[in-house]
């Protein structure tokens, strides 16, 4: 049996990833859903559909994170270290199965929720044709799967559950916008924090019909155009999972 395979049976033989999976799903569709029966002033927009992104990516974000901590709570690491030496393997086989079903969440929100506009709103011009408007729906899986990453990464260095959930949410929600109120230098460094690039991959260079972005996710004005913002973003997580995984090689199970 590979890693691969014995990270996926522990991954899918706890009750979290059921219910994440659920709650990602219904505020994201949900949102989507929302915004197109309630706002019936402007028409819907690709962009529009995927307002509820940010909150399906919170709830993934504390699912990433428990598949690492709660092996530390109930001591189920030290087992998979007795059994597999390698912790590095060990550690990367669940970060991809982590991240590849992050990804797949993240795949079934953005196109779920363009379906349920389209759906309320049959008159709307929802296709996806553009190369932003693959980006705004296909791209949210990409940007889940690697932060992923990211929240795997801190439920290795933090190890408890509590710390690790709340240090996450506490970043994304608050740090990233605070930093802006920094005197002189708060945007500046705004553009450079990686959930605001992130964003840029997603929102930047709209589609050459100038649909208004509407009520979608924040816009970015970081500097790097969206594909170099991506491997930004993707360079941030690699280097934290580094960092954790070295870390966990250096610790005590």
């Amino acid at each position: 049996m590979t890693l691969l395979a014995v990270e996926r049976i522990k991954l899918f033989t706890t009750r979290s990833p059921l219910w994440c999976t659920l709650a990602a799903l219904a505020v994201t569709i949900g949102f989507a859903a929302l915004i197109a029966g309630v706002d019936t002033d402007n028409p819907s927009t690709i962009a529009s559909s995927q307002f509820g992104m940010n909150f399906g990516l919170m709830v993934i974000m504390v699912m990433a994170t428990l598949a690492i901590t709660t092996e530390y709570r109930f001591g189920t690491i030290r087992a998979t270290f007795q059994a597999i030496p390698n912790r590095t393997g060990a550690l990367l086989a669940k970060t991809t199965v982590v991240a590849l079903f992050a990804g797949l969440i993240g795949e079934l929100a953005a196109f779920g929720s363009v379906a349920i506009s389209k759906l309320i709103s049959s008159g709307a011009d929802l296709g996806i044709n553009t190369a932003f408007e693959w980006r705004a729906t296909a791209g949210v899986g990409l940007v889940y799967a690697i932060s992923a990453v990211i929240a795997v990464a801190i439920g290795l260095l933090v190890r408890h559950s509590a710390g690790a959930v709340s240090l996450t949410l506490i970043y994304v929600l608050l740090v990233e916008s605070l930093v802006a109120l920094i005197p002189s230098v708060g945007d500046d460094i705004q553009k450079w924090m990686p959930f605001y690039v992130a964003n840029k991959f997603l929102t930047g260079d709209p589609d050459v019909t100038n649909r208004p972005i509407g009520e979608g996710p924040p816009l970015s004005d970081a500097a790097l155009s969206p594909w170099w913002a991506l491997a930004y973003f993707a360079g941030v997580a690699a280097v934290l999972l580094a960092i954790a995984v070295f870390s966990a090689n250096k610790r005590d199970a």
